[in-house]
């Protein structure tokens, strides 16, 4: 997927430029944003197929960027940032960022990570005909819905994917480090505590629908979807 079209946003131009070489070498396309509405405008209009976004920019941080981004699209967003703590990495998670790298970085690996997202969005897009169906409960990833004793209920993205990877790996036991991996595609994990937060909210969804099925919490190691 190397004709692939990737936005890079920091308010660094020498970072922008640095980047803008390595990527373009790789045989990628490039557009460059230096704040974060310059960034939200760009990738409005060029659509690219993934996003290198900074944390902290002026005029709107990387989080209100990414937050804007998900509001519209699924598109790969790979976080850049000078912070190491576990609350941005949490916080990156929760408003659906793809991978999350720490300044600073050998570029050889940001390239690495990109194609590993690349690759990653290329096999979810293959995926997304999947139907994950069992009593009153329906997940379709081919138009992010869920239906629950045939209602279509709103849910987020992030929730949706988690609940079609369990279904769709019935009575398998998952730790939280491989759902993190499996459905936000993290290569570093950080604080698992975010799996928890989407599981309890799934959970009060989920809470009063008759189905010979439950998502059940492994003590000690993680959750499943149990059918029964």
């Amino acid at each position: 997927m190397n004709s692939a079209k990737i936005l890079i946003a920091d308010d660094d131009r020498n970072i922008i430029e640095l980047l803008r070489l390595y990527i373009e070498k790789e045989g990628y396309t490039t557009v460059t944003a230096a704040n974060g509405k310059e960034a939200i405008d760009t990738f409005n209009k060029t659509k690219p197929d993934l996003v290198v976004l900074d944390v902290m920019m002026p005029e709107a941080d990387g989080w209100q960027v990414c937050k804007e981004i998900r509001k519209t699209s699924d598109t790969p967003i790979i976080m850049l940032t000078a912070k190491g703590e576990t609350f941005d990495k949490v916080l990156g998670l929760e408003l659906g960022a793809d991978d999350y790298m720490v300044k600073p970085f050998e570029t050889k690996e940001l390239i690495a990570r990109i194609k590993a997202v690349l690759r990653r969005s290329e096999v979810k897009e293959k995926n997304d005909t999947e139907e994950v169906v069992f009593q009153n409960l329906s997940v379709n990833l081919a138009n992010y819905e869920l239906k629950l004793n045939g209602n279509i209920l709103e849910i987020p993205p992030k929730e949706l994917e988690l609940l079609h990877y369990l279904a769709s790996n019935p009575n398998r036991v998952f730790t939280r480090e491989q759902l993190l991996e499996e459905v936000w595609g993290f290569d570093y994990f950080g604080d698992s505590r975010t799996v928890d937060v989407h599981i309890k909210r799934l959970r009060e969804k989920l809470e009063g629908i008759e189905g010979n099925w439950t998502l059940k919490t492994v003590w000690g190691v993680g959750y499943k979807f149990e059918v029964r």
